[in-house]
């Protein structure tokens, strides 16, 4: 039964339009009111928060309303984004497998924000490269002597012009990697080593032999030298350490200081790359170019330049026993070589007088070309690609000479002394000069690089840090087998060495023999062809079967032919046989 009071309510789409709005009235008309007792606590909290609204500024930016000041961040020069290139990037063509494609494009968005940000950076950078800067528009450069650069300098880089007179010579000198440590030799074996910046001497002795050239090694505690005879080994107090006895008549050395290579060529035209690590010889053979004395590394790729009499530039690694690559720079013999720090210029000089200024990446004809008053005895870029050349006793110094015509030098310095060599020290505007009565250090502004990284050479290295820095180095010790005119090749795959390695799996013996072509050329009457195939199979397994015989035999030692025993007639019965060792 239904029952007839019971309302029952009716659903939206039922109701009127009145009846809506009345319901809507009725609910607005309900207010709800809370009762809020205000604590000191209370007003505490507002006050606060109506402080921090007041202090809090308003942002500059609205990402609704883009009017920014500077927006986004500042342009970078694209001239600072090239410096700090590192070459071409991948393009990812002919990588099939898209995983390995995404990775590529990946390495490649890290390489060039690296650039990126190695750009911003530079403005962090403390130092600026220095420089001569002249009033007059027709002044020259080269009229500025060594006594206005110290008038016009503080009185801690005046101190880094000194003479040192010395009755030993001629002289040779070369700094550390650091620029901090000079070491020079002399012909009549003078030998030291010191820290040429606070004028501390390591060690100071005579080998009472004549030395032909000198090098610091890995680091600066141990220096080698090219004496008369061997070649020897000594640390920083002047004890001797090592006398090499397999190198002999030594001309030249040069340090390979990722590979812990010390490379030799000697008097008779042997070159031998030493691993002072280890304490063996990787390589060492002949040349077949005679006597040498022109030397010198290409810091690029780790190869050896070397000169000889001919006028031809070779250059040579140790695991290859014929020159990477031959040049014919000078049709007289060859006096100075010098690779610039990136691996980019050569520059050759020769009896004729003649500076010649190569790329040494393609190798065709020089880029520049110049005429000198008489023939250079040694040339040395500097790590802003400035070249000095000596000759006789003035030194000269050139600027931006690889990429364009210089008419004139831009530094030069007269001695009343012959030079031996010469050298740029690393981070400093100093060239150390080698001569036959001693040792001179002169200023050339803006030769050095303005700011060095601790972790590749720091000039205020601590002990500690010598140690770490040594240990870092062993452990990326870059083998010798990767020296190469490309060091790139690396990433890539030998394909040739690859099918050699096949073809000789192939030729072992317990390798199956290739299938034989068992085709007869004339039929034999009489026979079926299923006898016809076993026969000549068989007689190809009896041809293989007596060539692996012989093989083995061939591999096999020869043994030892035994004496005939001296016989004793009746009595032969009590003669002991001994026993043969199995």
């Amino acid at each position: 039964m239904k029952e007839p009071n019971k309302k029952t309510n009716k659903r939206y789409f039922e109701l009127d339009k009145n009846e809506t709005e009345q319901k809507s009235e009725g609910q607005s008309q309900e207010v709800k009111v809370y009762n809020v007792k205000i604590t000191p606590r209370i007003l505490k909290a507002q006050k606060f928060k109506e402080q921090h609204r007041k202090s809090v500024k308003p942002n500059t930016y609205n990402k609704f309303n883009k009017t920014q000041k500077y927006p986004g961040k500042a342009p970078i020069d694209p001239e600072r984004l090239k410096k700090y290139t590192r070459g071409k990037g991948l393009v990812g063509k002919g990588v099939r497998h898209p995983l390995y494609k995404e990775k590529l494009k990946q390495k490649e968005k890290k390489i060039n924000y690296a650039q990126v940000q190695s750009a911003r950076a530079e403005i962090l950078l403390t130092e600026d490269q220095g420089g001569i800067t002249i009033d007059d528009e027709d002044g020259k450069t080269t009229a500025i002597s060594q006594k206005i650069i110290a008038e016009n300098i503080d009185i801690a880089a005046a101190t880094k012009i000194f003479e040192l007179n010395l009755d030993f010579g001629p002289y040779r000198a070369k700094y550390s990697r650091n620029g901090r440590h000079l070491l020079i030799g002399s012909k009549k074996g003078h030998l030291a080593a010191f820290d040429w910046i606070t004028k501390k001497l390591h060690f100071e002795i005579n080998v009472m032999e004549s030395i032909h050239d000198i090098s610091w090694l890995h680091i600066e505690t141990m220096v080698a030298a090219a004496q008369k005879e061997f070649l020897h080994i000594y640390d920083n107090t002047g004890t001797e350490l090592h006398c090499v006895k397999k190198i002999d008549k030594i001309l030249r050395m040069e340090f390979l200081p990722y590979h812990f290579l010390l490379a030799v060529v000697s008097e008779y035209g042997f070159l031998t790359w030493l691993d002072i690590s280890i304490g063996e010889i990787v390589g060492h053979y002949n040349n077949h170019l005679g006597r040498c004395s022109v030397m010198t590394q290409n810091p690029y790729n780790a190869t050896l330049c070397l000169g000889d009499p001919k006028g031809v530039v070779s250059l040579w690694a140790p695991t290859v026993k014929q020159p990477l690559a031959k040049i014919l720079c000078h049709k007289t013999p060859l006096t100075a070589i010098a690779v610039d720090n990136r691996g980019m210029y050569m520059a050759t000089s020769g009896v004729d007088r003649s500076l010649k200024i190569w790329d040494i990446r393609n190798l065709d004809g020089p880029l520049q070309h110049y005429k000198l008053r008489s023939a250079p005895v040694d040339l040395e870029f500097s790590q802003t690609d400035m070249l000095a050349v000596g000759l006789d006793e003035t030194v000269e110094i050139y600027n931006d000479c690889c990429t364009q015509t210089t008419e004139k030098p831009y530094l030069r310095h007269r001695m009343a002394k012959s030079i031996s060599n010469f050298k740029f020290c690393p981070y400093e505007d100093v060239l150390g000069v080698g001569t036959t009565h001693g040792f001179t250090s002169i200023i050339v502004p803006g030769s050095g690089e303005a700011n060095f990284d601790a972790l590749e050479s720091n000039p205020f290295q601590t002990k500690s840090q010598r140690r770490e820095a040594e240990v870092k180095a062993l452990l990326d010790k870059i083998p010798a087998e990767l020296i190469t005119l490309n060091p790139f090749e690396v990433t890539e795959v030998d394909v040739p060495s690859l099918k050699e390695q096949m073809e000789a799996k192939k030729k072992l013996l317990h390798v199956k023999p290739k299938k034989m072509d068992t085709t007869p050329r004339r039929k034999n009457k009489g026979k079926t062809h299923i006898a016809r195939k076993k026969i000549i199979k068989e007689a190809a397994r009896r041809e293989y079967l007596e060539q692996t015989k012989e093989v083995q035999k061939s591999l096999k030692p020869e043994q030892k032919q035994k004496a005939p025993k001296q016989s004793f007639g009746v009595l032969d019965r009590f003669v002991s046989n001994p026993k043969s060792k199995k």
